[in-house]
């Protein structure tokens, strides 16, 4: 009689780079025999993958890491907060290992030590794409790992080290696999997408016959090439990113770009350590959407900035008013352990952080729901996430997964989940879209 297959109980936190990182191990756990399982107790052991980054994320993976071992003992911690491996095992001595991020070897080797295989890996026993933690319909497709920025506010190039972007044919051949397996939408991460192969002096493979130069706008069109939803997100705004934009309205491309801009003010962003003049980004949104009108344009910002004054962030929102940005996060600023900007003068009161981000968001509010409420009448195709009580929740080309807003369809008949879907839409309120099937 043969024995009941290990169980690995998996927790990931964090970005959709980490997800990732996840799906290799998963994987690779999957290869090899393992169960994976979604509870602790049922679980012969855990792995946590953690987020370092804000003290929020780290406190999220601690408090995850204490629960994980007092419902079930037996606890491997990897990710970006294993980097500060020796506060986790002050902390919590009894954990099993701690490994860094991008490490599925070296988690591999403690489950090996510590929950032995039950046979020895096939990898015929889990599909060609390998296990993926997202719906059967998108998938994430990173491209390269680590960064060449310095930015004064963050510490990702310490925990991740610098750029190293994939080889091109090794990308393409791994969305080749995703669009078999029958995946509508692939979303392109790094954290910095746009700096794709830099550090391969933009050398050319070749993929299906086809030359290929390792760079952000080659990959773009080539991936194109599948007629599926490709989505580009952590685009560092350099000039040659003027070059997708008619990708996008040619229709290869979805007319998505995720940039985080930060700020507005001069001086604000050169203590952050990044480039950006407002007016020439001004500019070059304003061109981007005579190029491809139906362009979508998300952004992060931060306020509370070391620094900041009230005539900075009135620079702000002055942008945010001229830019009528389409989708756009906002954070209060957070000392990071290790992070430069711990050492700049002149913090921001916590209570002044705070009223700033109520009022950079009923700013960005209205610019949404202004923006949003130009689409009711318009046909669009969506695709289904789920079910709901309703009818069905879908995204448009607009919404990004997780992040952005939804599409809340009205149908009294079935829809394909993970499948396009016509629409028009009806109604609209701050972030989402109500809509009911064309005919």
């Amino acid at each position: 009689m043969s024995q009941p297959s290990p169980r690995v109980g998996f927790v990931s936190l964090g970005c959709p780079k980490a997800t990732v990182d996840s799906e290799h191990i998963v994987t690779q756990l999957r290869a090899e025999g393992y169960q994976v399982v979604a509870d602790y107790d049922s679980a012969d052991m855990v792995i946590i993958n953690t987020c370092g980054f804000i003290d929020a994320a780290v406190e999220e993976s601690l408090e995850t890491i204490d629960a994980a071992l007092h419902q079930n003992g037996r606890v491997i911690v990897t990710g970006c907060l294993g980097t500060r491996a020796q506060m986790i095992n002050s902390r919590f001595p009894s954990l099993l290992a701690v490994t860094g991020p991008q490490a599925r070897d070296q988690v591999m080797q403690a489950v090996h030590r510590h929950l032995p295989a039950p046979h020895d890996p096939f990898l015929d026993l889990v599909p060609k794409q390998g296990v993926r933690l997202t719906p059967r319909h998108y998938a994430y497709l990173k491209i390269s790992e680590g960064c060449n920025h310095r930015c004064s506010f963050c510490i990702i190039p310490s925990l991740r080290g610098d750029l190293v972007s994939r080889p091109i044919d090794e990308v393409m051949a791994e969305a080749q696999t995703l669009a078999d397996a029958g995946i509508r939408e692939i979303l392109v991460i790094s954290q910095d997408t746009s700096a794709y192969g830099v550090d391969r002096r933009y050398e050319t493979r070749f993929w299906q016959g086809q030359p290929l130069q390792t760079r952000f706008v080659d990959l773009a069109r080539a991936l194109g090439q599948f007629g599926l939803w490709v989505r580009l997100h952590y685009v560092y705004p350099y000039p040659h990113v003027d070059e997708v934009i008619p990708l996008m309205a040619d229709g290869a491309i979805l007319p998505y770009l995720d940039i985080p801009f930060q700020h507005a003010s001069q001086k604000i962003l050169k203590a952050m350590r990044r480039p950006g003049n407002r007016e020439r980004v001004l500019e070059r949104i304003a061109n981007w959407r005579q190029i491809c009108p139906e362009l979508i344009i998300r952004s992060t910002f931060i306020v509370g900035f070391p620094g900041e004054t009230d005539a900075d962030f009135e620079e702000l929102l002055d942008f945010l008013e001229i830019a009528q940005l389409d989708r756009v996060g906002c954070f209060t600023y957070s000392a990071v352990e290790g992070a430069a900007a711990n050492s700049l003068a002149n913090a921001v009161d916590e209570s002044i952080k705070q009223e700033r981000y109520h009022r950079f968001m009923q700013k960005q509010q209205a610019i949404s729901s202004a923006k949003l409420s130009q689409r009711i009448g318009q046909q669009l195709t969506v695709l289904v996430e789920s079910a709901s009580e309703q009818g069905y929740v879908a995204r448009s080309y607009a919404d990004a997964p997780e992040i952005d807003g939804l599409v809340h369809i009205d149908s009294g008949r079935t829809l394909a989940v993970g499948e396009f879907c016509r629409v028009e839409i009806t109604d609209a309120d701050e972030y989402d879209l109500y809509a009911k099937p064309s005919k």
